[in-house]
């Protein structure tokens, strides 16, 4: 391709009844990369994966997709997974997974051949010829991932697909994820559950109110806020006090602070010079959810938690 990107967007811009979904998304997807758009619930995330994908176009904006302007004529090597899924209840697995293909290009008798070995891989070996109503939800939803790769796509996109799954199945789940990069597809994926983009992720898009409120890699994130330190001693007040941090806030016996810029060094010097008799000192990197709050705000945060109990309880 050139620039070395599976996906580009520069000011992409999309209403729906002449309300703004989307307000000038810039993206830039690595090849090859795992990549996370995350964002509560009505953020913007599907109506951004859909005009990445070609499936409707933006009012105002430039994309493309694997090199080509016209993302839908590279629909033969992309693999989707909508949010709102299904598949026909008395079709077998294996031929589930090959009509999947099958609407990608990929001929049906390849298509079954490569969903039994797909099948048996994913440990749904004995589910080759039982109908799709037989399985588990998490089993069906597997299927309907390996209907989404059977055609071995260069670019895979998936729309919450954790959404409804426990946790083991999250987890096979993120392993087919892996395995995907591992092979040198191109893998994004939209989500409300900022852990699974913590676990996964190389590069993320925060996504609030339709903007993007960060673009990046997933450590320049979390390198946005300072590490914690959290800090006991025997001594009660000194000298040492003078080495913590104006804003350093004490909660019990404990001592929470950001680690000053002058690093950790200067901070063990000064409270071992002024007698506090540390018992207690952990320093601690902010998480991806920590780096989001600070992103995106408070609410756009507590939205994400809502939204993944309310999963969480339907599962």
């Amino acid at each position: 391709m050139g620039n070395g990107l599976a996906i580009e967007a520069k000011g992409l811009f999309k209403s729906f009844d002449g309300k703004e979904a989307v307000r000038g998304i810039d993206l830039a997807v690595p090849e090859g990369s795992i990549y996370g758009i995350l964002g509560p619930n009505g953020a913007g995330k599907t109506t951004t994966l859909r005009m990445l994908l070609g499936i409707i176009d933006p009012d105002r904006g430039h994309r493309t997709l694997l090199g080509h302007e016209r993302p839908l004529e590279a629909a033969g090597i992309v693999g989707y997974l909508p949010e709102e899924r299904g598949l026909y209840p008395a079709m077998h697995t294996r031929d589930a997974i090959a009509f999947m293909g099958a609407l990608r290009g990929l001929p049906l008798a390849e298509g079954r051949k490569r969903a039994e070995q797909l099948l048996g891989e994913n440990g749904l070996g004995e589910y080759v010829a039982k109908p799709v109503k037989s399985l588990s939800k998490g089993m069906a939803q597997t299927v309907q991932l390996l209907g989404t790769i059977v055609h071995r796509p260069r670019l895979v996109v998936l729309d919450e697909p954790f959404s409804g799954l426990d946790a083991i199945n999250q987890g096979r789940l993120e392993h087919l994820i892996r395995e995907e990069a591992t092979a040198g597809v191109t893998v994004i994926f939209s989500t409300h559950v900022i852990a699974h983009a913590e676990r996964l992720c190389e590069r993320i898009a925060i996504i609030a109110d339709g903007r993007i409120r960060f673009e990046g890699g997933v450590a320049d994130a979390r390198d946005r806020l300072r590490p914690q330190v959290r800090l006991r001693t025997r001594a009660a007040d000194g000298p040492w006090r003078a080495a913590l941090p104006e804003e350093a806030e004490q909660r019990g016996d404990v001592w929470h602070f950001e680690l000053p810029k002058a690093g950790v060094e200067p901070l063990l010097r000064g409270l071992i010079d002024g007698g506090a008799g540390i018992e207690e000192l952990s320093i601690e990197r902010p998480g991806l959810h920590d780096a989001f709050v600070a992103i995106a705000g408070e609410a756009a945060a507590r939205e994400m938690e809502e939204s993944a109990l309310a999963v969480g309880e339907a599962a």
